[in-house]
C-alpha cells in the first residue's frame, strides 16, 4: 500500500497546493467527496466500479494541476484496470451462448420428421384438388346442334339523355373544393425545424446552441453505469446528479431556463436526445460537460 499512499499523498499535496478543499474538488469534478476520500486514501473498494477508479483520478489530476496520463503510468501497477472483469463477464456468457445453441439444434432436430410430415401431407392434398378440377373443366366431345338456337327481339330502350344543369352543378361543385383544399394547404404553418450548432469546444465542455424551436427537452438514455447530471445556468440541480445504470432513463424539461449543462461520466454509454433528436458528441473525451443554450429567433 505504500505507493497507493504515496498517489493519495500526491494528488492531497497538489490539491492543497491549489488551495481547494474537498468541497470544492467535488464541485469542479462533479465527483463525490466520498471518492475523493476514497482515492486520497488508496480505498478503491467503495467505487462504483473499476472503470471509475481510473476516470475519478483522471479528473482529480486535471483537476490540480497535474498530467494524469504520467501519473496513472507511474502507478500503472496499483491502479485496478477493467480488463479483468470484461474476461470474466465474457467468460461467464459464453457457456450459456453454447448451452442455447445446443438447445435449439435439439429442438430443430426434434420438429424436423413433424415437418416433413406435414409437406407431405400438403403436397397430396394439392395433387388430389388439381386432379379435382381437371377433371371438372372438361367438356363433351360432341354437341347436339339439332336444336335452333331461340331468337327474340331485343326491346328499344333510350338511354336518358343527360342533365345540362346537372352537370355543370357537379362541375362547379368540384371546382369549389378543389379550390377550397388549395387554401387549406396554403394556410398551413411551416414545421418548424431545429436546428443544432456543430458546437464549440472550452476544455471538456461543449456548447451547442439549439434553434428554429422553442422548447428544450432533454433526454439521456444510459446502456451501462455512467454519472449523469443536469444543472441551470445558476449551477442548480436539475435532476438527482449520480450513477445511473444500464436501461435508465433520465428527462427534463429546461425551456423555461433555456439552458442546460449535462456532466456525463461515461459518453461511451450514453447518448443524448434534445427534443427526441440525438446529439452527436464534438469531442470523444469518456467525461465531459454538454452546454445546450435555447436561442429564441426575433
Amino acid at each position: 500500500m505504500l505507493l497507493l499512499t504515496e498517489l493519495g499523498a500526491r494528488l492531497k499535496e497538489a490539491r492543497l497546493s491549489k488551495g481547494y478543499s474537498l468541497d470544492d474538488l467535488q464541485e469542479i469534478t462533479k465527483i463525490q467527496k466520498r471518492y475523493l476520500v476514497g482515492i486520497e486514501e488508496g480505498n478503491y473498494s467503495i467505487m462504483p466500479g473499476t472503470f471509475y477508479v481510473r476516470a475519478f483520478i483522471k479528473q482529480y489530476a486535471e483537476a490540480v494541476g497535474l498530467n494524469p496520463d504520467e501519473l496513472l503510468e507511474q502507478f500503472k501497477t496499483d491502479v485496478p484496470g477493467t480488463q479483468t472483469e470484461e474476461v470474466a463477464q465474457s467468460y461467464a456468457q459464453s457457456p450459456s451462448r453454447r448451452k442455447l445453441s445446443s438447445r435449439s439444434s435439439s429442438k430443430m432436430m426434434e420438429a424436423m420428421p413433424k415437418i416433413i410430415v406435414g409437406l407431405f401431407i400438403v403436397v397430396i392434398i394439392v395433387v388430389i384438388w388439381s386432379l379435382y378440377l381437371a377433371k371438372g373443366n372438361k367438356t363433351p366431345d360432341a354437341v347436339d346442334n339439332s336444336t335452333p338456337p331461340f331468337e327474340y327481339d331485343k326491346p328499344n330502350i333510350e338511354k336518358p339523355k343527360p342533365n345540362d344543369k346537372q352537370d355543370d352543378e357537379g362541375q362547379t361543385a368540384g371546382q369549389e373544393d378543389q379550390d377550397a383544399q388549395k387554401d387549406d394547404e396554403e394556410e398551413k404553418p411551416a414545421t418548424p425545424q431545429q436546428v443544432i450548432s456543430t458546437g464549440v469546444i472550452d476544455g471538456e465542455s461543449t456548447i451547442y446552441e439549439v434553434s428554429g424551436v422553442d422548447k428544450l427537452n432533454i433526454r439521456v438514455e444510459v446502456s451501462g453505469d455512467s454519472w449523469v447530471g443536469i444543472r441551470n445556468e445558476q449551477g442548480a440541480e436539475q435532476i438527482d446528479d449520480k450513477v445511473y445504470t444500464a436501461g435508465m432513463v433520465v428527462e427534463h424539461d429546461s425551456t423555461e431556463a433555456g439552458y442546460a449543462r449535462i456532466r456525463l461520466g461515461n459518453t461511451t454509454v450514453t447518448k443524448v436526445f434534445v427534443n427526441d433528436i440525438e446529439l452527436p458528441f464534438a469531442q470523444d473525451r469518456v467525461s465531459q460537460n454538454i452546454i445546450l443554450k435555447l436561442v429564441q429567433e426575433q
